[in-house]
């Protein structure tokens, strides 16, 4: 009896012990992801945009890889979840908001950059958002626009937009509504499709083999394009499902209405 006591405390112990250290693979892919988004910073600083844009979509990447690493390792950790939220801010919120403000709201003085603030704040807040619903929400769909699918339009269109040297202070109006609207998009609560519930260890539908070879193919091709089309597809699929959901609900109220009166 006395040993089995005296071991419960030094079982508890080597458990805390263990708490305090991090994962390492999940922790190296943030990692990596927050240097992308460094790099990102420097190079729209320095007027590379396309490396810039690049950089961005690469940490976008390795973010998807730290959820995926995280989610087969399952590490429950407090740490891991608040050093991707600080990361996730400096890659698509910091880096994007100044990607585009060196490459066309610079021209627009004050509004430029109080357009390239709000997009900081809104993806910092959606970040927090995301972070106090953990755990509370449906995890088939995201709430508001999340900040790696916004990043990612900004970064498409300012490449695509280089690629064919048009200047940004030419569109500038028009690529401020779009930084500002993702901005109101982060923080909207329009849902997204997470696509958490799809595993690459899964079985799935052979027809759908070759529609993933024709993506992955056009997008080696032609990644300024086809990355672009993509991430403006998906925002716009949040708020066609809304009106989709709202149209639903408006005719079965109405289709409910008309049964009462009769």
């Amino acid at each position: 009896m006395t040993d089995k006591k005296s071991s419960e405390p030094q079982d508890s112990t080597q458990a805390k012990q263990r708490a305090k250290g991090v994962y390492i693979l999940p922790n190296l892919a943030t990692t990596s992801a927050l240097f992308a988004g460094f790099y990102a910073i420097i190079a729209a600083i320095q007027g590379d945009f396309i490396p810039a844009a690049m950089a961005i979509f690469a940490a976008q990447i390795l973010d998807t890889l730290d959820g995926r690493i995280a989610r087969r390792t399952n590490p429950q950790a407090d740490f891991g979840a608040e050093y991707d939220s600080l990361s996730d801010c400096i890659s698509f919120g910091v880096a994007p908001a100044l990607l585009a403000y060196q490459f066309a709201l610079h021209s627009l003085d004050k509004l430029g950059w109080m357009v390239a603030f709000v997009y900081v704040a809104a993806g910092a807040l959606r970040l927090a958002r995301f972070n106090t619903q953990i755990g509370v929400t449906d995890k088939r769909y995201f709430i508001g626009l999340a900040s790696p699918a916004a990043a990612a339009i900004i970064a498409g269109s300012v490449w695509l937009m280089s690629v064919y040297e048009i200047k940004g202070e030419d569109y500038s109006y028009y690529i401020a509504g779009v930084v500002a609207a993702l901005g109101i998009l982060m923080v909207s609560n329009v849902r997204y499709v997470s696509f958490k519930g799809v595993g690459i260890s899964g079985k799935l539908p052979f027809v759908l083999i070759p529609l993933f070879l024709i993506v992955f193919a056009l997008i080696v091709a032609k990644p300024e394009y086809s990355l672009t089309i993509m991430s403006v597809t998906y925002a716009v699929s949040g708020i066609l499902f809304e009106l989709y959901c709202l149209i639903r609900k408006f005719l079965g109220k109405s289709k409910k209405d008309s049964i009462i009166e009769d």
